[in-house]
Formats: structure tokens, C-alpha cells, sequence
């Protein structure tokens, strides 16, 4: 298979990295060569956070170009806007609909830009989720990102057992009924909008 191409975009705090660890160790489990390359900002001040995970037969490089992504997961609207240029045209992207406002905005130096999902919706083909929303109804507010990864599991073709095992593997035993939980409600939330 020719090499498959997925951004975690976020701020940091959100989970993206435990987000990419999931994500690589379901596609490990299926056989597939895999890289992982992490890119923090300012990630503890609530900056930019970007994670690359690439997979497929033999990958080479762990670095996700412009037009290049198959799947772009964002963890909030405006690091979607941010990265949308790495999105190929025939890729997807799963965004939260959640708003995390950035320091400019909060000390009222800039707006936050208006209609960021509609806008995206035009130039790419977008699933939308407020992740925020689900994750509280699972139990917890810090579980939007195995939300999102659940949402993405949902347009991509991996056994549930991969994702459970790669969840069990990454997620502390304390955790892990809400996460599974969350990433359920995630998956079967992309399921009802068909």
C-alpha cells in the first residue's frame, strides 16, 4: 500500500500526543511500518502542537508535507485553519468544533475568527464534532482526544480489537473504561451522521 499520511494538530494539554501514540501502535499492530515525529510550540503554554504519523509498507520519512495528509485531526477549529494546507485534496478532516482561545484573544489583542468550520467545509471535506460535548458525557472533559480518535476510527478500515488493545496500551488502567468509553461514543457519533 502506498504510505498513508495522518496530522495531529492541537494546542498543548489537549492529549495529541497520546493521541499519535495510539494511533501508532494500532497501525504497528497491523503490520505496518511506522513513523512518528512530534512538533511542540509553546505546548505547556497552551501553543501549537503538531504530531506526524505516517504508516505503510516502508516509510522513510517521518515528516508530513504540505498537500501530503490523507487525514488532518485537529484537536480545535483554528489549528485546523492553521494546517489545513498539509491536507491532500482527497483527504479528510475531523476537527472539534470546541473554541480554545488563544493568549492574543484572551488579553483582547485579536478576535477569534468567525465561522472558522463553515469556512473550512469549502475547501476541504470536513467532519465536524464537539468533542468537548462527548468527552463530558463520557466522564470527562480531558478526553476529547480519544473522542476525535474515535471519530477517525470511524472512516478508517482497522478491526475494533486494534484500537481497544492499542487503547489498553497506552492509557492507565484508571482511565482506561472512560477513554473507552469516550473513544465508543467518538466512533459511533461519525456512525449516526450517515
Amino acid at each position: 500500500m502506498k504510505t498513508q499520511s495522518i496530522m495531529i494538530v492541537g494546542v498543548g494539554g489537549q492529549g495529541t500526543l497520546l493521541a499519535s501514540k495510539v494511533l501508532g501502535a494500532a497501525m504497528i499492530a497491523q503490520g505496518y511500518d511506522v513513523k512518528v515525529s512530534e512538533v511542540h510550540g509553546m505546548s505547556q503554554r497552551g501553543g501549537s502542537v503538531v504530531t506526524y504519523v505516517r504508516y505503510g509498507e516502508k516509510v522513510h520519512s517521518p515528516i508530513v508535507d504540505i498537500g501530503q495528509a490523507d487525514y488532518l485531526l485537529a484537536f480545535e477549529p483554528l489549528e485546523a485553519a492553521r494546517y489545513l494546507p498539509h491536507l491532500s485534496c482527497e483527504g479528510t478532516l475531523v476537527t472539534n468544533t470546541h473554541q480554545t482561545m488563544p493568549m492574543p484573544v484572551i488579553t483582547g489583542a485579536m478576535k477569534y475568527p468567525e465561522n472558522i468550520v463553515e469556512k473550512l467545509s469549502e475547501r476541504a471535506k470536513v467532519i465536524a464534532v464537539d468533542a468537548l460535548k462527548i468527552a463530558q458525557q463520557a466522564g470527562s472533559p480531558k478526553a476529547v482526544n480519544t473522542v476525535l480518535l474515535g471519530v477517525l476510527a470511524s472512516i478508517m478500515d482497522i478491526p475494533e480489537q486494534v484500537w481497544q488493545d492499542a487503547l489498553t496500551q497506552h492509557v492507565p488502567p484508571k482511565f482506561l473504561e472512560l477513554n473507552r468509553l469516550a473513544f465508543h461514543l467518538g466512533k459511533t457519533y461519525k456512525e449516526e451522521r450517515q
